[in-house]
This record gives C-alpha cells, structure tokens and sequence, in this order.
C-alpha cells in the first residue's frame, strides 16, 4: 500500500471529521444541527428544488431528506408546495431564513477558527487539489462552491 495515499486519505478524514465536530456543536448553541442548517444552506442556493436534488445537495439518501424535511416544516423553518408535475418545491420560510443567516455567522466563525494556521494562499491550494480531486466525479452530486450563501429572494 502506499503509505502517501493513506496518509493523504487519513487526514482529509481527520479534517472533515474535526470540522464537522466543532461545526455541529457550535450550530447546536443557537438551536440546529450541521446538517439541519446545511439543508436550509442547499434549498436557499435551489429555491423550489425537489426533495431528490435536495437530498443529493446534502449528502443524504431521498428517506434520510424527507425525514428532515418533515422535521424542518414542523419547526416552521421550510415551506413545501406542489412543483411541476409530481415534484414538491422547498422554500425557506422567513423562520428558516434568519436560522440560516445566524447559522452562516456562526459557519464563518468556526472555519475561520479552524483554519487559522493555514495562509490564505494555501487555502487557495488546499480548494484548488480537492476541487481536483473531485473532478470527474461520475456520482452526481451537485456541490456548490465555497462562496458565501445568501438565501435567494
């Protein structure tokens, strides 16, 4: 095995790991979840999308979406409407709009804290191999840039 690839493997884990640690628990001290407030991140960037691209968005199988979805329209931060043909559309309500704005605060906070050690140009490295690294990727999944997300109007 090479050792290189394992490592390089190894700490793209590690950091996804720490980084999805601390995010979560910080988005837990104003009420949501990492993956609660990423969805409202992906139906903000797609308003209207289906609960299917939403799902591919999140990184959650379509039963996994519709249980936070559901979980999402009971706590008043989503509004689903019929969509063309058999689709159900998703929209963030203002509820879910000013969850998503102090989520993104807290987001911007905590990777600029983990982050901190590493030179703005490396950032730009470090995007620029994975952005490589994904290239080609035959799965699908639509992942949207590392721009700062503003819900649509």
């Amino acid at each position: 095995m090479d050792s290189d690839l394992e490592r390089v493997g190894r700490a793209v884990k590690q950091a996804q790991h720490r980084q999805y640690r601390t995010m979560d628990g910080a988005l837990g001290a104003i009420g949501t979840t990492l993956v609660q407030w990423d969805t409202l991140r992906a139906i903000a960037l797609r308003p209207g999308a289906s609960a299917h691209e939403l799902a591919l968005a999140t990184f959650q199988s379509d039963q996994a979406f519709g249980t936070l979805a559901t979980r999402l329209l009971r706590q008043g931060l989503i509004d689903r409407r019929q969509g063309q043909g058999r689709r159900i559309a998703h929209r963030l309500t203002p509820k879910g709009e000013r969850l998503l704005a102090e989520g993104n605060t807290v987001a911007d906070q905590v990777r600029g804290e983990l982050y901190a050690r590493i030179s703005k140009a490396d950032r730009r490295t470090l995007a620029r191999i994975l952005e490589q690294l994904l290239e080609g990727d035959d799965a699908g999944l639509d992942i949207p840039d590392a721009t700062p997300l503003k819900p649509a109007r």
